[in-house]
């Protein structure tokens, strides 16, 4: 019988690969009861971010508000990942402040694990705020946009 704690450095190795990929804080993997958890230092996690945001369309940066994430038209993000304004690099924006959308419409893509996940406006109504910038790495439930 091994010892309960003997660490697998391989995959130790392999999840913090994985962290950096996607931008996520942390990952938890369990086996056979034997659970790992690997986190990296918020510190840690914004520095790897500024690279895309600097790279991202020529938009600028959204103010700093105040929490509107309880406002009623409030947007936030379902999971952790990487935020993207549009369909590919290059691509105009799905959407930008003042424009009408319809319920159901895309307004963003999070990138999580490799996978592009759409964000969906839950109603129809103008984008008074745009609360994130391309490429930047989101929380769940940060605010991401106000529709109202």
């Amino acid at each position: 019988m091994s010892d309960p704690f003997d660490i697998d450095a391989e995959l130790v190795r392999k999840l913090s690969g994985l962290l950096e990929e996607t931008g996520l804080g942390e990952i938890e993997y369990e086996d056979s009861g034997k659970r790992i958890r690997v986190a990296q230092s918020s510190s840690v996690v914004m520095a790897p971010a500024a690279a895309p945001a600097v790279k991202a369309t020529p938009e600028a940066p959204p103010p700093v508000a105040s929490d509107d994430s309880s406002h009623p038209g409030a947007i936030t993000s379902p999971m952790v990942g990487t935020i993207y304004l549009s369909q590919s690099p290059g691509d105009p924006p799905l959407i930008k402040s003042g424009d009408t959308v319809s319920e159901g419409q895309t307004l963003m893509l999070i990138e999580a694990m490799k996978t592009f996940n759409e964000v969906k406006s839950p109603r129809a109504g103008t984008v008074s705020e745009i609360a994130v910038a391309s490429g930047q790495p989101v929380e769940y439930g940060e605010l991401l946009a106000i529709v109202e």
